[in-house]
């Protein structure tokens, strides 16, 4: 990374970057710029960097599983799941944690999001599209303070975009929640509260 980026970065040499629930947030870069790391420093996946990350003020290093199961979800970008489980299984996994949806609610994300034909299949029979889909239900099966959102878009049309948006608006609203999300220069359709530079 050249010098210039990253002395135009909105985060990497900030003394403080602030995330509140309920605000969502865009964090635009090209690619190789860090992106990803970003979001795997925050969901503490990676703790190779300098600083400190704090959630409500404390320092969560002890109960990193505490942290993923009730404050933070997560949309990877290669959907981390599992290819020999049906596409209701891998939702489902997520959901035992907590029981967080009923079985009706997330036969009903899955229709929503128009893979009710699919919901028997397994995981590995499935397009990228679809299995993007998936991850993105997977991970409002939880309760959350804040959910991270890693090129979740990248392989669907317009109209998938638009209803996978509706659904995590209505979700994030649900649970006063925030979002951060990063992309290239694709902004979607949702309406920022602040957009970062990386």
């Amino acid at each position: 990374m050249s010098e210039s980026e990253i002395l135009d970065s909105d985060i990497y040499l900030s003394d403080k970057v602030i995330f509140e629930t309920e605000k969502k947030y865009l964090i635009k870069a090209n690619s190789g710029q860090g992106k990803t790391s970003v979001l795997n420093f925050i969901y503490r996946n990676n703790t190779n960097f300098e600083g400190k990350i704090k959630y409500e003020n404390k320092l969560e290093n002890e109960n990193i599983f505490k942290l993923r199961i009730d404050k933070i979800s997560y949309v990877f970008q290669d959907f981390k799941l599992f290819p020999s489980l049906t596409v209701f299984e891998n939702i489902q996994l997520k959901n035992k944690l907590t029981d967080f949806k009923t079985e009706l609610e997330i036969k009903d994300l899955i229709n929503k999001v128009g893979l009710n034909h699919k919901v028997n299949s397994l995981v590995e029979k499935l397009s990228l599209g679809q299995k993007q889909r998936v991850a993105v239900v997977r991970a409002l099966c939880q309760p959350f303070q804040f959910l991270l959102l890693d090129e979740p878009f990248s392989h669907l049309d317009k109209n998938n975009i638009k209803i996978l948006t509706e659904i995590i608006n209505t979700e994030i609203k649900k649970q006063k929640s925030g979002l951060i999300i990063v992309s290239l220069d694709n902004e979607y359709f949702f309406e920022y509260d602040k957009i970062f530079k990386l």
